[in-house]
């Protein structure tokens, strides 16, 4: 069974930090390229942040240096660490996954799986 639970969202003051989790099935933590995109209330989806099953990472811009994406195998939860957090952060936050040979090839907001999502504000 395909399953993405996400936790560890809330309510943060400017420059603080957070750390998300992504329940994984194990299916998808062994074969899936997976990753974060967010989505802010009026405005389109944006990737966030990606990981191979090589250990291959991709981030976007705006989050470099920001941003961490991880995971623990033996719990098969995928983390996205995100420290200096700024209001323009504020979303709704979703784990992806994607079982597709070309997944790394793909936009994260194109994954073929995403779970329910967590929100985050960010307070100035």
């Amino acid at each position: 069974q395909v399953q993405l639970v996400e936790s560890g969202g809330g309510s943060v003051q400017a420059g603080g930090s957070l750390r998300l989790s992504c329940a994984a099935s194990e299916i998808l933590f062994k074969t899936a390229c997976m990753g974060w995109f967010r989505q802010a209330p009026g405005k389109a989806r944006e990737d966030l942040a990606s990981l191979h099953i090589n250990s291959n990472t991709r981030y976007a811009d705006f989050v470099k240096g920001r941003f961490n994406i991880s995971r623990d195998s033996a719990k098969n939860i995928l983390y996205l660490q995100m420290n200096s957090l700024e209001p323009e952060d504020t979303a709704m936050y979703y784990c992806a996954a994607d079982r597709r040979s070309n997944c790394w090839y793909r936009e994260v907001t194109q994954y073929q799986y995403s779970g329910q999502g967590t929100q985050i504000t960010v307070n100035s």
